[in-house]
Protein backbone atom coordinates (compact mmCIF):
# COMPACT_ATOMS: atom_id res chain seq x y z
CA UNK A 1 0.00 0.00 0.00
CA UNK A 2 1.47 3.28 -0.78
CA UNK A 3 2.38 6.27 1.74
CA UNK A 4 0.24 9.02 2.05
CA UNK A 5 1.90 12.67 1.61
CA UNK A 6 -0.20 14.44 3.95
CA UNK A 7 -0.63 18.44 3.51
CA UNK A 8 -2.22 20.57 5.73
CA UNK A 9 -2.31 23.40 3.24
CA UNK A 10 -1.04 24.41 -0.17
CA UNK A 11 2.81 25.99 1.57
CA UNK A 12 3.64 22.44 1.67
CA UNK A 13 2.64 21.55 -1.91
CA UNK A 14 6.03 21.92 -3.39
CA UNK A 15 8.12 19.74 -1.33
CA UNK A 16 5.02 17.21 -1.28
CA UNK A 17 5.11 16.87 -4.91
CA UNK A 18 8.64 16.04 -4.64
CA UNK A 19 7.81 13.15 -2.02
CA UNK A 20 5.05 11.76 -3.92
CA UNK A 21 6.86 11.24 -7.25
CA UNK A 22 9.66 10.04 -5.44
CA UNK A 23 7.17 7.44 -3.73
CA UNK A 24 4.98 7.19 -6.35
CA UNK A 25 2.18 8.34 -3.80
CA UNK A 26 -0.98 10.53 -3.70
CA UNK A 27 -1.16 13.87 -1.69
CA UNK A 28 -3.70 14.15 1.15
CA UNK A 29 -4.92 17.65 1.45
CA UNK A 30 -7.98 20.01 3.10
CA UNK A 31 -10.49 20.66 -0.03
CA UNK A 32 -9.62 23.31 -2.28
CA UNK A 33 -5.87 22.31 -2.31
CA UNK A 34 -4.35 21.06 -5.36
CA UNK A 35 -4.53 17.37 -3.78
CA UNK A 36 -4.88 13.85 -5.55
CA UNK A 37 -6.92 13.20 -2.37
CA UNK A 38 -9.12 15.68 -0.25
CA UNK A 39 -10.60 15.77 3.49
CA UNK A 40 -12.71 17.60 5.61
CA UNK A 41 -11.21 17.34 9.07
CA UNK A 42 -7.28 16.61 9.19
CA UNK A 43 -7.28 14.92 12.63
CA UNK A 44 -10.08 12.17 11.23
CA UNK A 45 -8.07 12.20 8.11
CA UNK A 46 -5.44 11.20 9.86
CA UNK A 47 -6.71 8.89 12.22
CA UNK A 48 -8.64 6.68 9.12
CA UNK A 49 -5.46 6.04 7.64
CA UNK A 50 -3.40 5.12 10.82
CA UNK A 51 -6.36 2.43 11.13
CA UNK A 52 -6.23 1.11 7.73
CA UNK A 53 -2.37 0.49 8.20
CA UNK A 54 -1.15 3.15 5.80
CA UNK A 55 2.25 4.83 5.89
CA UNK A 56 2.22 8.45 6.80
CA UNK A 57 4.00 11.06 5.50
CA UNK A 58 3.12 13.99 7.03
CA UNK A 59 4.04 17.44 6.12
CA UNK A 60 3.73 19.42 9.56
CA UNK A 61 4.01 19.88 13.00
CA UNK A 62 5.28 16.57 14.87
CA UNK A 63 2.43 17.54 17.68
CA UNK A 64 -0.92 18.00 15.26
CA UNK A 65 0.35 13.95 14.15
CA UNK A 66 0.71 13.15 18.26
CA UNK A 67 -2.33 14.38 18.98
CA UNK A 68 -4.14 13.01 16.28
CA UNK A 69 -3.48 9.85 16.65
CA UNK A 70 -2.66 9.01 20.42
CA UNK A 71 -6.02 7.37 20.96
CA UNK A 72 -5.20 4.95 18.41
CA UNK A 73 -2.12 3.88 19.46
CA UNK A 74 -2.10 0.54 21.27
CA UNK A 75 0.81 -2.12 19.75
CA UNK A 76 3.98 -1.01 18.41
CA UNK A 77 4.55 -4.06 16.81
CA UNK A 78 1.82 -3.51 14.21
CA UNK A 79 1.81 0.23 14.00
CA UNK A 80 2.75 1.29 10.25
CA UNK A 81 5.39 3.93 9.20
CA UNK A 82 4.48 7.61 10.46
CA UNK A 83 6.88 10.61 9.68
CA UNK A 84 6.96 14.24 10.42
CA UNK A 85 8.21 16.33 7.88
CA UNK A 86 8.93 19.80 8.29
CA UNK A 87 7.75 22.07 5.15
CA UNK A 88 10.81 22.89 4.43
CA UNK A 89 12.66 19.67 4.35
CA UNK A 90 14.84 20.92 7.16
CA UNK A 91 14.03 17.91 9.61
CA UNK A 92 12.76 14.52 8.77
CA UNK A 93 11.05 12.88 12.29
CA UNK A 94 10.19 9.14 12.29
CA UNK A 95 7.29 9.18 15.10
CA UNK A 96 6.16 5.46 14.76
CA UNK A 97 7.48 1.76 13.67
CA UNK A 98 10.85 3.01 13.46
CA UNK A 99 11.43 -0.73 12.97
CA UNK A 100 8.75 -1.04 10.67
CA UNK A 101 10.74 0.87 8.19
CA UNK A 102 9.86 4.70 8.98
CA UNK A 103 13.35 4.70 9.97
CA UNK A 104 14.89 4.04 6.59
CA UNK A 105 12.03 6.01 4.73
CA UNK A 106 13.04 8.65 7.03
CA UNK A 107 16.63 9.01 5.71
CA UNK A 108 15.51 8.23 2.24
CA UNK A 109 13.49 11.31 2.50
CA UNK A 110 16.29 13.19 3.95
CA UNK A 111 18.47 12.76 1.18
CA UNK A 112 15.58 13.83 -0.87
CA UNK A 113 14.86 17.00 0.33
CA UNK A 114 18.31 17.89 1.72
CA UNK A 115 16.93 17.33 5.21
CA UNK A 116 18.20 15.89 8.59
CA UNK A 117 16.92 12.55 9.52
CA UNK A 118 16.15 12.49 13.64
CA UNK A 119 16.49 8.92 13.96
CA UNK A 120 16.00 8.64 17.87
CA UNK A 121 16.20 4.77 18.18
CA UNK A 122 18.88 3.51 20.14
CA UNK A 123 20.62 0.51 18.41
CA UNK A 124 19.78 2.25 14.83
CA UNK A 125 22.61 5.40 16.37
CA UNK A 126 24.65 3.30 18.57
CA UNK A 127 24.94 0.32 16.23
CA UNK A 128 24.59 1.41 13.28
CA UNK A 129 22.12 -1.56 12.43
CA UNK A 130 18.23 -2.51 13.50
CA UNK A 131 18.64 -5.95 14.92
CA UNK A 132 14.67 -5.97 13.73
CA UNK A 133 14.70 -4.67 10.53
CA UNK A 134 16.87 -6.99 8.31
CA UNK A 135 17.55 -6.23 4.56
CA UNK A 136 15.00 -7.20 1.74
CA UNK A 137 15.64 -10.94 1.15
CA UNK A 138 15.54 -12.07 4.96
CA UNK A 139 12.82 -12.31 7.91
CA UNK A 140 13.65 -12.10 11.41
CA UNK A 141 12.43 -15.31 13.27
CA UNK A 142 11.58 -14.20 16.52
CA UNK A 143 10.51 -10.39 17.85
CA UNK A 144 11.15 -10.88 21.07
CA UNK A 145 14.57 -12.42 20.88
CA UNK A 146 15.58 -8.37 19.55
CA UNK A 147 15.14 -6.68 22.59
CA UNK A 148 17.52 -8.38 24.93
CA UNK A 149 20.67 -9.07 21.67
CA UNK A 150 20.60 -5.41 21.60
CA UNK A 151 20.88 -4.81 25.11
CA UNK A 152 23.85 -6.91 25.11
CA UNK A 153 25.54 -5.55 22.31
CA UNK A 154 24.63 -1.74 23.72
CA UNK A 155 26.77 -2.94 26.65
CA UNK A 156 29.70 -3.47 24.25
CA UNK A 157 29.33 -7.63 23.52
CA UNK A 158 29.66 -8.79 20.11
CA UNK A 159 27.92 -10.73 18.03
CA UNK A 160 28.87 -14.61 16.72
CA UNK A 161 27.49 -15.26 13.21
CA UNK A 162 26.01 -18.54 11.98
CA UNK A 163 26.19 -17.70 8.60
CA UNK A 164 26.42 -14.70 5.85
CA UNK A 165 25.17 -11.24 7.33
CA UNK A 166 26.62 -8.51 5.65
CA UNK A 167 24.58 -6.11 7.40
CA UNK A 168 25.63 -7.18 10.84
CA UNK A 169 29.45 -7.61 9.81
CA UNK A 170 30.31 -4.71 11.78
CA UNK A 171 29.15 -5.88 14.84
CA UNK A 172 30.60 -9.41 14.82
CA UNK A 173 34.09 -11.57 15.74
CA UNK A 174 34.27 -14.74 16.12
CA UNK A 175 34.48 -15.24 19.84
CA UNK A 176 31.63 -13.33 19.94
CA UNK A 177 28.89 -14.10 23.05
CA UNK A 178 25.91 -12.95 21.07
CA UNK A 179 24.49 -15.72 18.81
CA UNK A 180 23.04 -14.97 15.45
CA UNK A 181 22.22 -17.60 13.06
CA UNK A 182 21.11 -17.12 9.43
CA UNK A 183 19.30 -20.10 8.24
CA UNK A 184 16.55 -21.59 6.01
CA UNK A 185 15.83 -23.99 8.86
CA UNK A 186 13.71 -23.92 12.46
CA UNK A 187 14.87 -24.71 15.41
CA UNK A 188 13.89 -25.71 18.82
CA UNK A 189 16.20 -22.90 20.30
CA UNK A 190 15.35 -20.08 18.05
CA UNK A 191 13.59 -18.26 20.99
CA UNK A 192 16.87 -17.86 22.78
CA UNK A 193 18.78 -17.11 19.59
CA UNK A 194 18.32 -14.01 17.12
CA UNK A 195 17.47 -16.16 14.17
CA UNK A 196 16.90 -14.65 10.60
CA UNK A 197 15.66 -16.94 7.84
CA UNK A 198 16.91 -16.02 4.40
CA UNK A 199 13.91 -16.18 1.50
CA UNK A 200 15.49 -18.88 -0.17
CA UNK A 201 13.56 -21.63 -0.90
CA UNK A 202 11.47 -22.88 -3.69
CA UNK A 203 8.39 -24.72 -3.16
CA UNK A 204 7.31 -26.47 -6.33
CA UNK A 205 3.64 -27.51 -5.95
CA UNK A 206 1.91 -30.12 -8.09
CA UNK A 207 -1.93 -31.70 -7.89
CA UNK A 208 -4.84 -33.27 -9.74
CA UNK A 209 -7.91 -31.35 -11.22
CA UNK A 210 -9.81 -29.99 -8.49
CA UNK A 211 -7.59 -31.03 -5.18
CA UNK A 212 -8.74 -28.65 -2.17
CA UNK A 213 -6.36 -25.62 -1.08
CA UNK A 214 -7.04 -27.11 2.16
CA UNK A 215 -5.21 -30.43 1.37
CA UNK A 216 -2.28 -28.62 -0.78
CA UNK A 217 -2.01 -26.72 2.43
CA UNK A 218 -1.74 -29.60 4.64
CA UNK A 219 1.19 -31.31 2.50
CA UNK A 220 3.70 -28.13 2.47
CA UNK A 221 2.87 -27.69 6.26
CA UNK A 222 3.13 -31.42 6.98
CA UNK A 223 6.64 -31.41 4.78
CA UNK A 224 8.35 -28.23 6.29
CA UNK A 225 7.73 -29.73 9.37
CA UNK A 226 9.13 -32.94 8.91
CA UNK A 227 12.31 -31.58 7.44
CA UNK A 228 12.59 -29.06 9.91
CA UNK A 229 12.71 -26.11 7.64
CA UNK A 230 11.23 -22.73 8.42
CA UNK A 231 7.95 -21.68 5.95
CA UNK A 232 9.62 -18.05 6.69
CA UNK A 233 11.64 -18.61 4.47
CA UNK A 234 9.79 -19.71 1.22
CA UNK A 235 10.24 -17.41 -1.16
CA UNK A 236 7.99 -18.63 -3.39
CA UNK A 237 5.73 -21.82 -4.98
CA UNK A 238 5.82 -22.55 -8.64
CA UNK A 239 4.14 -25.05 -10.85
CA UNK A 240 3.58 -25.82 -14.63
CA UNK A 241 1.38 -23.05 -16.67
CA UNK A 242 -1.49 -25.66 -17.27
CA UNK A 243 -2.10 -25.86 -13.22
CA UNK A 244 -2.32 -21.61 -13.84
CA UNK A 245 -6.39 -21.75 -12.85
CA UNK A 246 -5.81 -23.94 -10.14
CA UNK A 247 -7.60 -22.67 -6.89
CA UNK A 248 -6.22 -24.64 -4.36
CA UNK A 249 -2.48 -23.74 -6.05
CA UNK A 250 -3.22 -20.08 -6.41
CA UNK A 251 -4.58 -20.12 -2.49
CA UNK A 252 -0.66 -20.33 -1.93
CA UNK A 253 -0.53 -16.75 -2.60
CA UNK A 254 1.50 -15.40 -5.87
CA UNK A 255 2.85 -18.66 -7.86
CA UNK A 256 5.14 -18.77 -10.52
CA UNK A 257 4.00 -21.35 -13.47
CA UNK A 258 6.33 -22.42 -16.17
CA UNK A 259 5.78 -23.94 -19.38
CA UNK A 260 6.70 -27.84 -19.36
CA UNK A 261 9.43 -27.10 -22.17
CA UNK A 262 10.77 -25.00 -18.95
CA UNK A 263 10.58 -27.72 -16.44
CA UNK A 264 11.88 -30.18 -19.09
CA UNK A 265 15.31 -28.22 -19.03
CA UNK A 266 15.34 -29.06 -15.79
CA UNK A 267 14.88 -32.99 -16.03
CA UNK A 268 18.28 -33.96 -15.23
CA UNK A 269 18.74 -32.44 -11.73
CA UNK A 270 14.94 -34.25 -11.38
CA UNK A 271 15.54 -36.88 -8.27
CA UNK A 272 11.74 -38.61 -8.92
CA UNK A 273 10.59 -38.35 -12.57
CA UNK A 274 7.39 -39.75 -13.53
CA UNK A 275 6.34 -41.24 -16.71
CA UNK A 276 2.52 -41.12 -15.91
CA UNK A 277 3.22 -37.36 -15.29
CA UNK A 278 5.05 -37.11 -18.40
CA UNK A 279 1.96 -38.75 -20.68
CA UNK A 280 -0.33 -36.83 -19.29
CA UNK A 281 1.38 -32.81 -19.33
CA UNK A 282 4.50 -33.26 -21.13
CA UNK A 283 6.59 -33.34 -18.52
CA UNK A 284 8.14 -35.92 -16.22
CA UNK A 285 8.46 -33.74 -13.07
CA UNK A 286 6.21 -30.60 -12.03
CA UNK A 287 6.88 -30.32 -8.19
CA UNK A 288 10.56 -31.42 -8.66
CA UNK A 289 11.19 -29.29 -11.98
CA UNK A 290 9.15 -26.07 -10.63
CA UNK A 291 10.91 -25.89 -7.28
CA UNK A 292 14.33 -26.14 -9.03
CA UNK A 293 13.37 -23.76 -11.97
CA UNK A 294 12.09 -21.29 -9.50
CA UNK A 295 15.52 -21.19 -7.29
CA UNK A 296 17.66 -20.90 -10.11
CA UNK A 297 20.59 -23.11 -12.31
CA UNK A 298 22.83 -22.94 -8.75
CA UNK A 299 19.70 -24.28 -6.38
CA UNK A 300 19.59 -27.88 -4.94
CA UNK A 301 17.07 -30.00 -4.42
CA UNK A 302 16.93 -30.13 -0.69
CA UNK A 303 13.45 -32.14 -0.58
CA UNK A 304 12.63 -34.58 -3.14
CA UNK A 305 9.13 -34.87 -4.21
CA UNK A 306 6.77 -35.92 -1.74
CA UNK A 307 2.94 -37.21 -1.74
CA UNK A 308 -0.32 -36.67 -0.08
CA UNK A 309 -3.41 -38.50 -2.02
CA UNK A 310 -3.71 -35.64 -5.01
CA UNK A 311 -1.05 -33.39 -4.44
CA UNK A 312 2.91 -33.16 -4.73
CA UNK A 313 5.44 -31.06 -3.38
CA UNK A 314 9.04 -30.56 -3.65
CA UNK A 315 11.65 -27.96 -2.06
CA UNK A 316 14.69 -26.25 -4.07
CA UNK A 317 17.01 -24.33 -1.69
CA UNK A 318 18.73 -21.40 -3.70
CA UNK A 319 22.12 -20.18 -2.32
CA UNK A 320 21.79 -16.50 -2.08
CA UNK A 321 17.94 -15.16 -1.45
CA UNK A 322 15.65 -15.09 -4.31
CA UNK A 323 14.72 -11.76 -4.77
CA UNK A 324 14.03 -11.92 -8.53
CA UNK A 325 10.95 -14.12 -9.41
CA UNK A 326 11.54 -16.50 -12.16
CA UNK A 327 8.56 -17.95 -14.28
CA UNK A 328 5.96 -15.68 -14.43
CA UNK A 329 2.54 -15.31 -12.28
CA UNK A 330 -1.12 -16.17 -13.14
CA UNK A 331 -2.32 -13.44 -15.44
CA UNK A 332 -5.31 -11.27 -13.76
CA UNK A 333 -7.85 -9.29 -15.18
CA UNK A 334 -10.00 -7.10 -13.19
CA UNK A 335 -12.92 -5.48 -14.77
CA UNK A 336 -13.20 -2.18 -12.86
CA UNK A 337 -16.26 0.18 -12.56
CA UNK A 338 -15.12 3.59 -11.30
CA UNK A 339 -18.59 5.07 -10.73
CA UNK A 340 -19.77 8.31 -12.10
CA UNK A 341 -16.32 9.90 -11.88
CA UNK A 342 -15.66 11.49 -8.72
CA UNK A 343 -12.75 9.49 -6.47
CA UNK A 344 -14.63 9.79 -3.84
CA UNK A 345 -18.00 8.20 -5.16
CA UNK A 346 -15.32 4.89 -5.85
CA UNK A 347 -15.35 1.76 -4.37
CA UNK A 348 -12.39 1.26 -2.28
CA UNK A 349 -12.11 -2.45 -3.83
CA UNK A 350 -11.76 -0.20 -7.11
CA UNK A 351 -9.18 1.75 -5.83
CA UNK A 352 -7.14 -1.04 -4.47
CA UNK A 353 -7.14 -3.46 -7.42
CA UNK A 354 -6.29 -0.26 -9.65
CA UNK A 355 -3.29 0.81 -7.13
CA UNK A 356 -2.45 -3.07 -7.83
CA UNK A 357 -2.52 -3.87 -11.58
CA UNK A 358 0.46 -3.39 -13.53
CA UNK A 359 -1.46 -2.16 -16.51
CA UNK A 360 -4.36 -0.24 -17.17
CA UNK A 361 -6.65 -0.49 -20.82
CA UNK A 362 -9.40 1.43 -21.33
CA UNK A 363 -11.62 4.90 -23.11
CA UNK A 364 -9.29 7.76 -22.61
CA UNK A 365 -11.75 9.67 -20.72
CA UNK A 366 -12.00 6.41 -18.14
CA UNK A 367 -7.91 6.47 -17.35
CA UNK A 368 -8.11 10.24 -16.76
CA UNK A 369 -11.07 10.25 -14.56
CA UNK A 370 -9.05 7.34 -12.48
CA UNK A 371 -5.68 9.19 -12.66
CA UNK A 372 -5.32 9.51 -8.80
CA UNK A 373 -5.07 6.03 -8.09
CA UNK A 374 -2.16 5.96 -10.83
CA UNK A 375 1.50 5.23 -10.08
CA UNK A 376 3.56 3.34 -12.14
CA UNK A 377 1.29 1.15 -14.14
CA UNK A 378 1.69 1.17 -18.40
CA UNK A 379 -1.38 3.22 -19.25
CA UNK A 380 -3.15 1.46 -22.79
CA UNK A 381 -5.30 4.49 -24.07
CA UNK A 382 -8.44 3.79 -26.56
CA UNK A 383 -10.60 5.95 -28.43
CA UNK A 384 -14.49 5.95 -27.56
CA UNK A 385 -15.75 2.97 -29.49
CA UNK A 386 -13.82 -0.32 -30.22
CA UNK A 387 -15.10 -1.53 -27.08
CA UNK A 388 -13.88 -5.43 -28.16
CA UNK A 389 -10.21 -4.46 -29.00
CA UNK A 390 -9.81 -3.10 -25.62
CA UNK A 391 -11.10 -6.22 -24.18
CA UNK A 392 -9.11 -8.30 -26.64
CA UNK A 393 -5.79 -6.07 -25.74
CA UNK A 394 -6.73 -6.42 -21.74
CA UNK A 395 -6.82 -10.20 -22.13
CA UNK A 396 -3.70 -10.54 -24.09
CA UNK A 397 -1.77 -8.64 -21.50
CA UNK A 398 -3.09 -10.87 -18.84
CA UNK A 399 -2.43 -13.94 -20.96
CA UNK A 400 1.52 -12.53 -20.70
CA UNK A 401 0.97 -12.95 -16.94
CA UNK A 402 0.12 -8.82 -16.28
CA UNK A 403 -2.43 -7.60 -13.78
CA UNK A 404 -4.63 -5.58 -15.62
CA UNK A 405 -7.76 -3.49 -14.98
CA UNK A 406 -9.86 -3.04 -17.36
CA UNK A 407 -12.03 0.41 -16.85
CA UNK A 408 -15.04 1.34 -17.02
CA UNK A 409 -17.27 4.25 -15.77
CA UNK A 410 -20.29 3.54 -13.33
CA UNK A 411 -20.81 -0.30 -13.23
CA UNK A 412 -18.47 -2.50 -14.99
CA UNK A 413 -21.38 -4.96 -14.86
CA UNK A 414 -24.31 -2.72 -16.46
CA UNK A 415 -23.84 -1.43 -20.04
CA UNK A 416 -19.86 -1.87 -19.34
CA UNK A 417 -17.38 -4.25 -20.59
CA UNK A 418 -17.26 -7.23 -17.85
CA UNK A 419 -20.26 -9.38 -20.28
CA UNK A 420 -18.03 -8.71 -23.49
CA UNK A 421 -15.42 -10.16 -21.18
CA UNK A 422 -16.72 -12.99 -20.21
CA UNK A 423 -18.25 -13.67 -23.98
CA UNK A 424 -14.86 -13.38 -25.41
CA UNK A 425 -13.30 -15.93 -23.18
CA UNK A 426 -16.32 -18.39 -23.60
CA UNK A 427 -13.94 -18.40 -26.85
CA UNK A 428 -10.44 -18.48 -25.60
CA UNK A 429 -10.66 -20.60 -22.68
CA UNK A 430 -7.61 -19.66 -21.22
CA UNK A 431 -6.68 -19.43 -17.84
CA UNK A 432 -6.37 -16.36 -16.19
CA UNK A 433 -7.86 -15.24 -13.31
CA UNK A 434 -11.10 -12.36 -13.91
CA UNK A 435 -12.64 -10.81 -11.24
CA UNK A 436 -15.73 -7.40 -11.58
CA UNK A 437 -15.34 -4.81 -9.00
CA UNK A 438 -18.67 -3.07 -8.67
CA UNK A 439 -19.32 0.64 -8.83
CA UNK A 440 -21.98 2.97 -8.47
CA UNK A 441 -24.21 3.40 -11.53
CA UNK A 442 -25.07 6.77 -13.30
CA UNK A 443 -28.69 6.05 -12.51
CA UNK A 444 -27.95 5.89 -9.10
CA UNK A 445 -26.23 8.38 -8.97
CA UNK A 446 -29.08 10.11 -10.73
CA UNK A 447 -31.82 8.82 -8.67
CA UNK A 448 -29.66 9.92 -4.82
CA UNK A 449 -28.84 13.89 -6.09
CA UNK A 450 -33.00 14.45 -7.00
CA UNK A 451 -34.46 12.50 -4.24
CA UNK A 452 -36.38 8.49 -4.26
CA UNK A 453 -37.09 7.94 -7.62
CA UNK A 454 -35.74 4.29 -7.66
CA UNK A 455 -37.75 3.46 -4.36
CA UNK A 456 -39.75 0.83 -5.77
CA UNK A 457 -39.45 -1.49 -9.18
CA UNK A 458 -37.55 0.15 -11.75
CA UNK A 459 -35.75 -0.90 -15.13
CA UNK A 460 -32.45 0.28 -17.24
CA UNK A 461 -33.04 0.44 -21.46
CA UNK A 462 -30.07 1.20 -23.70
CA UNK A 463 -31.66 3.42 -26.37
CA UNK A 464 -28.66 2.33 -28.53
CA UNK A 465 -29.17 0.54 -31.51
CA UNK A 466 -25.66 -0.16 -32.39
CA UNK A 467 -26.04 -3.96 -31.23
CA UNK A 468 -29.46 -4.43 -30.84
CA UNK A 469 -31.92 -3.78 -33.35
CA UNK A 470 -34.26 -0.92 -32.38
CA UNK A 471 -37.46 -2.99 -32.98
CA UNK A 472 -36.45 -4.98 -30.05
CA UNK A 473 -35.75 -1.97 -27.77
CA UNK A 474 -39.07 -0.63 -28.62
CA UNK A 475 -40.42 -4.43 -27.63
CA UNK A 476 -38.64 -3.98 -24.30
CA UNK A 477 -39.75 0.33 -23.76
CA UNK A 478 -43.58 -1.00 -24.32
CA UNK A 479 -43.16 -3.68 -22.11
CA UNK A 480 -41.19 -1.42 -19.21
CA UNK A 481 -44.11 1.03 -19.69
CA UNK A 482 -47.04 -1.18 -19.50
CA UNK A 483 -45.17 -3.34 -16.28
CA UNK A 484 -45.26 0.81 -15.01
CA UNK A 485 -41.42 0.53 -13.82
CA UNK A 486 -39.20 3.75 -13.16
CA UNK A 487 -36.84 3.20 -16.06
CA UNK A 488 -33.90 4.51 -16.53
CA UNK A 489 -32.20 5.87 -20.13
CA UNK A 490 -28.67 5.13 -21.25
CA UNK A 491 -27.48 5.61 -24.15
CA UNK A 492 -30.24 8.44 -25.04
CA UNK A 493 -29.35 10.33 -27.99
CA UNK A 494 -26.62 11.50 -30.08
CA UNK A 495 -25.50 12.95 -33.17
CA UNK A 496 -26.34 9.76 -34.70
CA UNK A 497 -29.19 8.90 -33.21
CA UNK A 498 -31.43 12.08 -32.50
CA UNK A 499 -34.92 10.92 -32.61
CA UNK A 500 -34.43 7.69 -30.67
CA UNK A 501 -35.34 9.41 -27.24
CA UNK A 502 -38.64 11.36 -28.78
CA UNK A 503 -39.99 8.47 -29.71
CA UNK A 504 -39.60 6.02 -26.36
CA UNK A 505 -41.12 9.07 -24.52
CA UNK A 506 -43.81 8.90 -27.27
CA UNK A 507 -44.24 5.37 -26.09
CA UNK A 508 -44.06 6.18 -22.16
CA UNK A 509 -47.21 8.93 -23.05
CA UNK A 510 -49.80 6.27 -23.47
CA UNK A 511 -49.08 5.14 -19.98
CA UNK A 512 -47.75 8.60 -17.95
CA UNK A 513 -49.82 11.12 -16.55
CA UNK A 514 -48.20 14.49 -18.36
CA UNK A 515 -47.32 15.42 -14.52
CA UNK A 516 -45.12 12.27 -14.57
CA UNK A 517 -41.45 13.47 -13.17
CA UNK A 518 -38.07 12.97 -15.50
CA UNK A 519 -34.89 13.30 -14.14
CA UNK A 520 -31.97 14.67 -16.43
CA UNK A 521 -28.32 14.30 -14.97
CA UNK A 522 -25.44 15.27 -16.98
CA UNK A 523 -21.62 14.61 -16.24
CA UNK A 524 -22.40 12.95 -13.04
CA UNK A 525 -20.05 13.16 -10.28
CA UNK A 526 -17.54 15.47 -12.45
CA UNK A 527 -17.60 19.42 -12.06
CA UNK A 528 -19.73 20.27 -14.78
CA UNK A 529 -22.22 17.90 -13.18
CA UNK A 530 -25.88 19.10 -13.59
CA UNK A 531 -29.35 17.89 -12.31
CA UNK A 532 -32.96 18.94 -13.90
CA UNK A 533 -36.45 18.18 -12.36
CA UNK A 534 -39.08 18.31 -15.42
CA UNK A 535 -42.90 16.86 -15.87
CA UNK A 536 -43.17 14.83 -18.17
CA UNK A 537 -45.21 17.18 -20.24
CA UNK A 538 -42.02 19.99 -20.32
CA UNK A 539 -39.39 17.81 -20.81
CA UNK A 540 -37.58 18.89 -23.88
CA UNK A 541 -34.89 16.20 -25.32
CA UNK A 542 -32.52 18.62 -26.87
CA UNK A 543 -31.15 18.97 -23.72
CA UNK A 544 -29.71 15.12 -23.50
CA UNK A 545 -26.75 14.26 -25.29
CA UNK A 546 -24.20 10.96 -24.90
CA UNK A 547 -22.87 12.09 -21.48
CA UNK A 548 -26.56 12.47 -20.26
CA UNK A 549 -28.77 9.38 -18.13
CA UNK A 550 -32.74 10.29 -17.85
CA UNK A 551 -34.88 8.82 -15.03
CA UNK A 552 -38.60 8.52 -16.12
CA UNK A 553 -41.00 7.86 -13.05
CA UNK A 554 -43.61 5.67 -12.90
CA UNK A 555 -47.34 6.23 -12.76
CA UNK A 556 -47.37 6.40 -8.81
CA UNK A 557 -43.60 8.67 -8.96
CA UNK A 558 -44.39 12.08 -8.17
CA UNK A 559 -42.49 15.54 -7.68
CA UNK A 560 -43.06 17.46 -4.67
CA UNK A 561 -40.66 20.52 -2.88
CA UNK A 562 -38.93 21.00 0.67
CA UNK A 563 -40.04 24.14 2.31
CA UNK A 564 -37.20 25.93 0.91
CA UNK A 565 -38.09 25.58 -2.37
CA UNK A 566 -36.16 23.38 -3.84
CA UNK A 567 -38.04 20.25 -6.10
CA UNK A 568 -37.37 16.33 -5.22
CA UNK A 569 -38.99 12.93 -6.68
CA UNK A 570 -39.68 9.76 -5.21
CA UNK A 571 -41.80 6.50 -6.10
CA UNK A 572 -44.00 5.89 -3.13
CA UNK A 573 -43.55 2.50 -1.47
CA UNK A 574 -47.16 2.70 0.24
CA UNK A 575 -46.22 4.98 3.64
CA UNK A 576 -49.08 7.21 2.69
CA UNK A 577 -51.80 4.36 2.61
CA UNK A 578 -50.70 3.52 6.10
CA UNK A 579 -50.96 6.74 7.34
CA UNK A 580 -54.04 7.24 6.12
CA UNK A 581 -55.45 3.85 7.12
Amino acid sequence: MKPAIFILGPSALPIARTIASYLASEIHGPAGTAADVTYASATAHLALLFKEGRSIVALCASGIVIRALAPFLADKTIEPPVIAVAEDGSSVVPLLGGHHGANMLAREIAALVAGHAAITTASDIRLDASLDEPPIGCTLSDIAAVKPAAARLLAGEKLRLDGDAPWLAHLAQSDGSVPVRIDVRRHADSDRILTYHPKALAVGVGCERGTSAEEIHELVSATFAEHGLAPEAIACFASLDLKEDEAGINALGDVRFFSHTELNAESHRVIRPSQIVLAEVGTPSVAEASALAAAGPDSVLIVPKTKSKRATCAIASSPEPILTHRGRSRGLLAVIGLGPGDPSLRAPEATAKLSAATDWVGYDLYLDLAMDAHSRQVLHRFPLGGEEDRVKHAIALAKSGRRVALICSGDAGIYAMAALVYEMLDFDRCRIGVEVIPGISAFQVAAARTGGLIGHDFCAISLSDLLTPWEVIVQRVQAAAQGDFVIAFYNPRSKARNTHLADAMKILHAHRRPETPVVVSRSLGRAEESNVIVAMSEFDESIVDMMTVVLVGSSKSVISRRPNGSAFVYTPRGYSEKVRA
